[in-house]
């Protein structure tokens, strides 16, 4: 047994709980998958606890690289229970908020697994260039080069799902005006 005291890595869990669960709220949406990732995340973490190394990084990274794992068996487990639907996602009747929600969600589920990665420990588990280099093991600089490709990626998309929606609404406006008829 080692002399050095070792620092319990889920000491401050509630701060921790809300980070891993925003992470897999963002690669798999909120809601009850998001919640059994975050329960199997912290079940793992306290029956491996004894393995973290603090010299490899903070909690934080640990845990995520342990939600990372657990939240691509979830998306495997899912692609093999549903076939793909090609349908958009009806979004009318919704609130602009949801609307936005579901545009985005749809968006980034369109972009490769490694962007959604990086967009998820950026913006869900709100990390760092620097701490997202070390979860990935990658240097800072191509962290940030990758993150922002990633974020155009998802801009484009967004954009390209707009225009459709732009063109379908000037058609029916131009239908409703006292010209056409």
């Amino acid at each position: 047994m080692s002399l050095r005291l070792k620092r319990d890595p889920l000491a401050n869990p509630d701060a921790l709980i809300r980070r891993v669960y925003a992470y897999a709220a963002y690669r798999l949406g909120d809601g009850p998958d998001a919640e059994d990732v975050t329960s199997e995340v912290f079940e793992r973490a306290v029956r491996y606890r004894d393995s973290y190394d603090r010299s490899k990084g903070e909690p934080i990274a640990w845990l995520l690289g342990i939600a990372s794992r657990c939240a691509n068996a979830a998306l495997a487990a899912r692609t093999a229970e549903r076939p793909p639907h090609d349908e958009p996602v009806q979004t009318l009747g919704f609130e602009e908020d949801s609307v936005r929600r579901l545009s985005l969600m749809a968006a980034l589920a369109q972009l490769g697994e490694r962007d959604q990665e990086l967009i998820a420990l950026r913006y869900g588990a709100d990390l760092t260039a620097a701490q997202i280099a070390r979860v990935v093991d990658a240097k800072t600089n191509a962290v940030e080069v990758a993150l922002h490709r990633a974020l155009e990626r998802l801009r484009a998309i967004l954009e390209s799902e707009d225009e459709p929606e732009t063109e379908a609404v000037r058609a029916a406006a131009a239908e409703r005006s006292p010209e056409a008829a």
